[in-house]
């Protein structure tokens, strides 16, 4: 400081009236502006002088003053994310300002200009405070407070506005970055839009932020200003990738700043496609661990290049040894559906590149189908004798140990644990289907079956010895009869009708007859017999008329179908219930009791009944009295339980005090 400015001190400290010495002369320097920070949307709330003024606002003008040419708040230079308050001085700037008159206050009351303003400023806390709505970003600039008493006066308030962007989006290079470029190649880009002032935008790869470095990584940011004022920031992100990269996170974030304090917004995370070329190719086979015969099995190559090379599946011949190219679907993939022991061998994939032309061969690869096949049961057709043995022996072929069991079709019982089931002192009954299941236990899931059946030499066996159909005259109906026996039976039916034949199994037939009821059908009802050269066997089978009417008090029954060659025991099936059997059993009780009663009372009149005492008895009155009611009382009492009550001369007497009572209903 020189001897000039020394002495400016001195006297501004003692008198305060220095003026400066390097400045506009004649003018002395202004105070800073009051900072006020509004968002977007929000209202300003302009005070004429510090809140303890105790000065005058009834005379007071509001100017506006154009914003300052500088670009920190929006140039196109890398924007900061936060910014300290800026002091307004006697700089070149100063000259620049164009006030504007905007508001004036006359006595308590205020009076907005014509122009942008008009309608949006009003008068608060008395005249002290010019309030003004709907900030936009154009509102950022000084507006200054002139009061004209006491005395002159002005007032400086420098308006911030902020704004903060919307949720930045991302978008990642479809195309993809190879690792041989030798320039860094767009990586993804970055927007975030409506923001005020610009926010500041960082990248990050895998959670790290990443700095620009040259040949490596490069960073550009565009802002576009909107119609609104508003900032729209677009970042781009380009960088040289390696062959570790083709799994990394890219997102950018925006730092921006709100009067609150200082804020950020993330972007999504994406992965961008990263090329190479393969190093190595490999076989894998789904599914895992031990395969067997009826599986899917897929065959597939695998490479450690994207995009992966184009694959080739080779077998080995077992004949020429020579390694012979399979069929595959368009991925490269070989399909074994159903896999079978002859898809077990070697096999080997090769991966051509088509940009480089580099061919790839993998290491060579088993592959083992496990099986159980050529199951066989002897004798193939076994017959035998009732009474007599049979000998069933199983074998198989399998590339793995085999167990054996036996099962009984019909039932699922397990027979015999081994390749040999021996059936003694055979009977009727034990003819039919035998299992052998050979299995590998090595192999989950791995099994063969092979079924045989059995015949026993006999007469026909007929299911049902005897049946009774209820049916309806004149309808269509199906009878069916089935017999089974060795060698097998033929059936046939001794009424007319359409008749067919379908097998069970190689000694059961079951033979339907499709026929008409009619009268004579249901007198002689239906037989079927069935025979072969060891015999025969009859079903009989009885139609019953449906019909809900009947003649007689009692319900009747009929014997159910019996199984033939065999005793067993069913319950009947019982009648259709009938109301009018109800009604006439009523009906035909009481004209028996009515009868009945008449019968006693004619004994009774001719004396034939000793009733005794106990019966009715006439009340002996006086002749003037004949004509009064009289009550007899009555026994309600059995004359077999008025009997028991006799006394020792031989007398009935009643079951209570076994004497005459005589009501008199006179008085």
């Amino acid at each position: 400081m020189g001897t000039s400015g020394l002495i400016c001190a001195f006297l501004l400290a003692s008198c305060c009236c220095c003026r400066r010495v390097a400045g506009v002369p004649g003018e002395a320097e202004k105070p800073a502006p009051e900072l006020l920070e509004v968002e977007v949307g929000g209202t300003a709330l302009l005070k004429c002088g510090p809140s303890h003024s105790q000065s005058n606002f009834s005379h007071v003008d509001w100017f506006s003053v154009s914003a300052p040419e500088e670009g920190s708040r929006g140039g196109r230079q890398r924007p900061r994310p936060s910014r300290s308050p800026r002091t307004l001085t006697s700089s070149p700037q100063v000259h620049k300002e164009k006030p504007t008159l905007i508001f004036r206050v006359r006595q308590g009351q205020g009076q907005s200009e014509p122009g942008e303003y008009q309608h949006r400023l009003h008068l608060q806390d008395k005249g002290t405070t010019l309030a003004l709505t709907h900030i936009t970003p154009h509102d950022e600039r000084i507006f200054l407070c002139q009061g004209k008493r006491p005395r002159s006066q002005e007032h400086r308030v420098q308006l911030r506005v902020y704004k903060a962007p919307e949720e930045p989006t991302i978008q990642v290079n479809p195309l993809g970055i190879s690792v041989n470029s030798e320039e860094p190649e767009e990586v993804a880009t970055c927007v975030g839009r409506n923001g005020y002032p610009l926010p500041q935008v960082i990248w990050y790869k895998n959670g790290r932020p990443l700095k620009e470095e040259k040949n490596r990584v490069q960073i550009q940011s565009f802002q576009i200003v909107e119609s609104s004022g508003l900032y729209t920031l677009q970042s781009v992100l380009k960088a040289q990738l390696a062959k570790e990269d083709k799994d990394a996170q890219f997102y950018c974030e925006l730092s921006y700043r709100l009067p609150s304090g200082n804020h950020m917004k993330e972007s999504p995370e994406v992965m961008v496609p990263v090329f190479y070329p393969a190093e190595r190719v490999w076989l894998e086979v789904e599914p895992e661990g031990m395969l067997k015969e009826g599986d899917r099995v897929e065959i597939r190559c695998l490479a450690d290049g994207n995009p992966p090379p184009h694959f080739s599946i080779s077998k080995q011949n077992l004949s020429t040894k020579e390694m012979e190219e399979e069929s595959t679907d368009d991925n490269g993939i070989l399909v074994l559906e159903p896999a079978q022991k002859e898809h077990s061998g070697l096999y080997e994939c090769q991966g051509l590149d088509l940009e480089t032309t580099v061919s790839l061969l993998s290491d060579q690869q088993e592959l083992l189908v496990n099986y159980v096949s050529d199951v066989r049961v002897s004798p193939a057709a076994p017959e035998s004798q009732e009474g007599s043995s049979l000998t069933l022996t199983c074998e198989a072929e399998s590339n793995q140990d085999l167990e054996f069991q036996w099962l009984r079709e019909k039932t699922g019982k397990v027979l015999e644990r081994g390749p040999v089931l021996q059936l003694r002192n055979l009977k009727r009954e034990e003819g039919g289907g035998y299992r052998c299941v050979a299995s590998a236990p090595s192999v989950p899931g791995l099994n063969r079956t092979q079924l045989v059946n059995v015949a026993i030499f006999g007469s026909p066996w007929m299911t049902l010895r005897e049946r009774k159909i209820r049916v309806k005259e004149n309808t269509m109906l199906n009878l069916s009869c089935e017999a089974s026996g060795h060698p097998r039976p033929s059936i046939i039916w001794n009424v007319d009708g359409t008749a067919s034949e379908q097998d069970q199994d190689p000694q059961t037939v079951l033979s339907i007859l499709s026929v008409l009821v009619t009268p004579e059908l249901l007198e002689t009802g239906a037989k079927c017999v069935a025979s072969n050269p060891l015999g025969e066997n009859v079903t009989s089978i009885i139609l019953e008329l449906d019909s809900n009417r009947t003649n007689s008090l009692s319900t009747s029954t009929f014997s159910p179908p019996a199984r033939a060659n065999s005793t067993s025991t069913e319950r009947k099936l019982p009648e259709p219930e009938s109301k009018g059997v109800v009604i006439v059993a009523v009906t035909v009780c009481v004209l028996v009791l009515a009868v009945l009663g008449a019968v006693l009372y004619f004994f009774y009149k001719k004396g034939k009944l000793p009733c005794g005492r106990s019966g009715k008895q006439e009340i002996t009155l006086p002749p003037s009295r004949k004509s009064e009611f009289v009550v007899e009382v009555k026994s309600d009492k059995l004359p077999e339980e008025m009997g028991l009550l006799q006394g020792s001369n031989g007398d009935k007497r009643a079951p209570g005090d076994q004497g005459e009572k005589y009501i008199d209903l006179r008085h």
